[in-house]
């Protein structure tokens, strides 16, 4: 009797639910006229049964949307990281999924690979939500389009995670293996998947349906609208309040694509006796309803921004139909969307104005610091200004100082609205009724006076950088008689935060009232800034030095503060010293060459005579930039003497700046000039005792001596 053959040398992997991912055999060496792609043996299985088929892999090749080589080896190792015991393994292979799936081949892959991850869905969570951001671009390799949906079912469990990470990836990769899915699958498989989800009874999987019926909405079919719209106002009154926030986070979106996708019809009562946008805006008023918590009303007025952009477009839409058509009945229909709007506006007006009277400052700051986005939402609807504006003022008195801070950032935006609002001053004052209507910025700019009077430095600071964009809008007369008070009483403010952020923003105000009503104010806010502890502050004011002389014209500048910016050659700090010379060049450039010559080089040399290295040092840079912005004749009679003389200095710091100067100026000049000048300086310092001297002289000499070589040859 013959004895049994021996066991195959490799068997198959076998998991706990009986899924086998084989091994991948090494292919042997293709013909030499053969692409180096994958290409798998066609001599029929071997002893283990799991070796990748020629078809399947032939399939993936021709499914696949690039025609790169299959790395098969590579693929053999990721298989059995895959299956490894150790972590970044297993991260490492579920990063690269669609090598794997190359390999295998579309059978392989659906029939094998996929049932092998949704069974590890206890995995890590890296692990798996690497695997989750893999599946999304796995359709090319499951049979393209037609199969796209085969990979849902992986996701959808990955969609159940507790993780919130694996979930965001899983959500991603649904949408997009979504997008690339056929209409007929899209409504079976898709939204079948979708409809689970909302189904569930462990909230993660709910949370997941809030972000995904949003984006799935345009794309269904009425009756599914319909049904997972009923789905979605079932979650946002949901048990778990983590399904809440997240639906009320939602909740804007789904209304946008409620809007988008019916557009007029959506405000149309249906046989439930309301239309889907009034069903929403149900949800809407109970998510911003005070028992909610903190978490959920955070995202209240997000959803009001959305909501007045929603109705903003379907009352564009509702006109621009009625625009086309051109018919009475259709006019009918455009006065009849647009009395729903306005009523659906009255209706969410009022929750707008209740977060501004929140319990939780963290509400009351989200409101402030999105305000600017609700008024630019809201713009287009007649009547919204009255109601928001009024609570804008309030926010700008609230009691928490961020608050108030969160709303000044957002002034100037909503002063730029477009619209004319009621003034509370013309009336008491008994004027007429066109006297009592003003512009919204005429009517914040009084605030301005009060917050520059706030006892909170971030208040004041925020209010320096925005109110001065208001000028604009103000005009002269009213820019002079209400904002350029509280600008000049924040030049005077005891933080030089504060009085930096005028400083900087004082290009606008400066158009519209002119230098004469600003110069004389502003002299003494920079001197003391330029003499700050802080050496940042400082530094902010240097680097605005260049705006400041184009606002206050070139005589007064060089009369008050010229002076001001060549001392700070000298000061302490280098990063003070290096934006101070390169401050003189912005102001070569703005100025001119002749103003540079007059006024800068005098005084520039002499900081090259000072005694301390440093400064002389600062001399050099401040000499190779400025003359880098001149002319190259005025460069060459004036700023280069400079900077030959400088190179028999006994510093080496001084004389190897010296040969970095020139090596930068030297193409700027002819090759006469490097010969007869700019060479033998060169060449003397090449052979300097100092090596750091050596080596920055040998590295501009050869440079230059590269760019004229070039340049003749050519």
């Amino acid at each position: 009797m013959n004895p049994p053959p021996p066991p195959p040398p490799e068997m198959p992997d076998v998991t706990d639910t009986g899924t086998v991912i084989g091994s991948i055999r090494p292919q042997p060496p293709a013909p030499p006229p053969a692409p180096p792609a994958l290409v798998l043996p066609d001599d029929g299985p071997s002893a283990d049964g799991m070796d990748v088929d020629p078809s399947s892999s032939s399939s993936s090749s021709s499914s696949s949307s690039d025609s790169a080589p299959v790395d098969e080896e590579e693929a053999l190792r990721m298989v059995e990281k895959l299956r490894s015991d150790d972590l970044p393994s297993r991260v490492e292979a579920a990063r690269k999924l669609p090598l794997i799936a190359a390999a295998l081949g579309p059978r392989r892959t659906r029939d094998e690979l996929l049932p092998f991850l949704a069974d590890g869905t206890d995995d890590d969570d890296e692990v798996l939500a690497e695997a989750a951001a893999s599946l999304g671009k796995l359709v090319p390799f499951v049979g393209g389009n037609d199969r796209a949906g085969c990979l849902l079912g992986p996701l959808e469990l990955l969609l159940a995670v507790e993780e919130n990470a694996v979930r965001d990836k899983a959500a991603a990769s649904a949408v997009a293996v979504s997008d690339q899915m056929t209409e007929e699958a899209y409504d079976a498989e898709y939204v079948g998947m979708i409809s689970r989800l909302a189904s569930k009874e462990w909230f993660t999987a709910r949370v997941s349906a809030c972000g995904l019926i949003p984006s799935a909405y345009p794309r269904m079919t009425p009756s599914a609208r319909s049904a997972h719209a009923e789905k979605f106002a079932a979650l946002c009154g949901d048990d778990a309040p983590m399904v809440r926030r997240i639906a009320s986070r939602n909740l804007g979106p789904m209304l946008k694509a409620v809007a988008d996708a019916g557009g007029p019809s959506c405000l149309v009562p249906d046989d439930g006796g309301g239309s889907v946008v009034e069903r929403l805006l149900e949800q809407y008023e109970a998510l911003a309803g005070g028992d909610q918590p903190d978490s959920v009303r955070l995202h209240a007025t997000q959803n009001c921004v959305e909501f007045g952009r929603a109705m903003a477009s379907i009352k564009e839409k509702a006109s621009a139909s009625a625009s086309d058509a051109g018919s009475s009945a259709t006019g009918g229909e455009d006065d009849d969307a647009s009395a729903r709007v306005a009523s659906l506006v009255r209706r969410v007006l009022p929750l707008v104005v209740a977060t501004i009277d929140d319990r939780s400052w963290r509400v009351r700051w989200t409101a402030a610091s999105k305000f600017a986005d609700v008024v630019r939402a809201f713009a287009p609807l007649e009547g919204t200004m009255d109601a928001l504006v009024p609570a804008y003022e309030k926010l700008l008195q609230d009691p928490e100082a961020e608050v108030r801070t969160a709303a000044a950032f957002n002034l100037s935006e909503v002063a730029k609205t477009a619209a004319l609002v009621y003034d509370v001053d013309a009336a008491a004052a008994g004027l007429g009724a066109d006297a009592s209507r003003v512009s919204v910025a005429a009517r914040l700019v009084r605030q301005v006076m009060r917050l520059t009077e706030d006892e909170s430095e971030s208040v004041r600071a925020a209010v320096a950088m925005v109110a001065t964009d208001l000028a604009p809008v103000l005009g002269r007369d009213a820019s002079v008689s209400h904002l350029l008070p509280p600008m000049l009483l924040l030049l005077r403010d005891s933080t030089s935060e504060v009085r930096l952020n005028v400083i900087s923003s004082l290009s606008l105000l400066n158009d519209v009232v002119g230098p004469e009503l600003l110069a004389q104010s502003l002299l003494p806010a920079i001197l003391d800034l330029a003499e700050d502890g802080k050496w940042r502050i400082r530094l902010a004011v240097i680097e605005r030095i260049p705006l400041l002389a184009k606002q206050l014209g070139e005589e007064f500048f060089t009369d008050r503060l010229l002076t001001l910016c060549v001392g700070w050659l000298g000061d302490d700090i280098s990063s003070i010293r290096v934006a101070a010379a390169a401050g003189l060049k912005e102001l070569t450039s703005l100025l001119g060459t002749e103003w540079s010559v007059r006024n800068l080089l005098p005084r520039v040399k002499r900081v090259a005579e000072h005694p301390s290295y440093l400064r002389r040092t600062n001399a050099v840079r401040a000499c190779a930039l400025m003359a880098s912005a001149m002319d190259p004749p005025a460069a060459q009679h004036e700023a280069l003497p400079l900077l030959l003389e400088m190179h028999c200095d006994p510093v080496p710091n001084v004389r190897f700046n010296v040969a970095k100067g020139l090596g930068e100026l030297g193409p700027r000049y002819g090759r006469t000039v490097y010969e007869g000048q700019i060479g033998p300086v060169l060449a003397l310092m090449r052979e300097d005792p100092d090596r750091d001297v050596r080596y920055f002289a040998t590295i501009a000499s050869d440079a230059l001596a590269a760019h004229f070589d070039g340049a003749d040859s050519k």
